[in-house]
């Protein structure tokens, strides 16, 4: 019994995720588990050997706060060749402990009570305990149908005076959509006279597919002046529990991030960061992940063919939409859960991320997973009727 009373809770309504809830059921129930978002096949071992030998060469202290200077200079030049956009190394990056630190970092820097942010829904679980965890207001926009398309004018009727952030995320989770230039250009226009920061989401930037591009907030001028990119490494690299990320934005925004960053956990893991700053030297590593990720899309999407459930192809990321309105009107949490207890496979039923819970009947599958994997999972689905 604690010795402290009357313990107000800052996120008293916050409940255990999805992710954890759906993945001790997978384990019970000894299912197929395509429901948490992480490759079950191993990262490079040249990647790993790097790691090792950075340990063996002694950078085991701590690193500069932003990132180790070899590091910084690899991901700019990224981003330059990719975008067009070049930031300064020394003024404009931080290295993070993966991209939601990066994100919580870009929130509590800069969102104050009473602070408006938009949040187009459906979302990742993280930004909205983030804003309520600094006092702000999370302003939730759903996307438009099924196939979750952005509507300008949606959001241009949800800003306020109030209103501080807008945050966006593509390639998009859970959908696999992927912002086009004209959407992203509407973005610029219409932030353009604001004093609204734009907090831009692009964990899952190489993994595009077919005709897709994808277009990052730092290749439009008008938005890159007031926008903080946030990415991350482990899910470009296939070793998402490294928890390495990074994320970019203009001098004046980031110099208030580094003051977060200096309070919270000053910097991120040494080794890995000499191993990455070698790594980015060679582009295919990074260059190669779309043809590599469709494959595996195409492959999954092939196998389920004539299934009961119904897919639009992804445009990015490494998640499909299954539709499942044909086979029951289950609610998908509870049609979720039956497929585990029933059939052995786990998923992620999409009403989570919504606004008001709004369930369009689709679930979500990783196909980040072994051919092995996808063909046992592909069989189980094709009973289901």
């Amino acid at each position: 019994m604690t010795g402290v009373s009357n313990i107000s809770s800052k996120l008293p309504k916050h409940e255990t995720s999805i992710f954890s809830v759906m993945s001790k059921m997978a384990f019970e129930h000894d299912a197929v588990n395509l429901s948490q978002g992480y490759p079950n096949f191993e990262t490079d071992q040249k990647l790993k050997d790097l790691v090792a030998q950075a340990m063996n060469d002694g950078y085991n202290q701590y690193a500069p706060l932003a990132g180790i200077k070899q590091l910084r200079e690899q991901i700019i030049d990224k981003i330059e060749k990719l975008h067009g956009k070049r930031y300064d190394e020394n003024k404009e990056i931080t290295v993070t402990n993966g991209a939601t630190q990066a994100l919580f970092l870009a929130i509590t820097a800069f969102v104050n009570p009473g602070d408006e942010v938009i949040v187009l829904k459906p979302a990742y679980d993280s930004y909205e305990p983030a804003i309520k965890l600094n006092g702000g207001i999370p302003v939730l926009l759903q996307l438009e149908g099924k196939g979750y398309k952005l509507n300008i004018e949606e959001i241009k009727q949800k800003i306020t005076s109030k209103t501080r952030m807008l945050i966006i995320n593509t390639p998009h989770n859970p959908s696999g959509n992927v912002f086009s230039k004209e959407e992203m250009q509407q973005l610029e226009a219409l932030l353009e006279d604001t004093n609204i920061i734009l907090l831009s989401d692009e964990v899952y930037e190489h993994i595009v597919f077919d005709e897709a591009r994808h277009y990052s907030a730092s290749a439009f001028p008008n938005l890159s002046k007031r926008a903080i990119i946030c990415a991350s490494f482990g899910k470009t690299f296939h070793n998402t529990g490294w928890k390495m990320g990074y994320c970019v934005a203009p001098e004046e925004l980031m110099a208030e991030i580094w003051k977060v960053m200096e309070v919270n956990v000053f910097c991120v893991h040494h080794p890995t960061q000499r191993a990455f700053a070698e790594y980015l030297q060679s582009p295919e590593h990074y260059l190669d992940l779309g043809r590599f990720y469709q494959e595996k899309r195409d492959r999954f999407l092939d196998l389920i063919k004539d299934s009961a459930f119904k897919a639009v192809p992804s445009k990015g990321t490494y998640f499909q939409l299954l539709d499942y309105s044909e086979i029951t009107n289950e609610p998908d949490v509870d049609f979720s859960r039956r497929l585990i207890k029933e059939f052995g496979i786990a998923s992620i039923p999409v009403s989570v991320f919504n606004k008001d819970q709004i369930d369009h009947r689709q679930l979500r599958f990783c196909f980040a997973k072994t051919n092995q994997t996808l063909e046992k999972a592909a069989e189980i689905l094709n009973r289901i009727k």
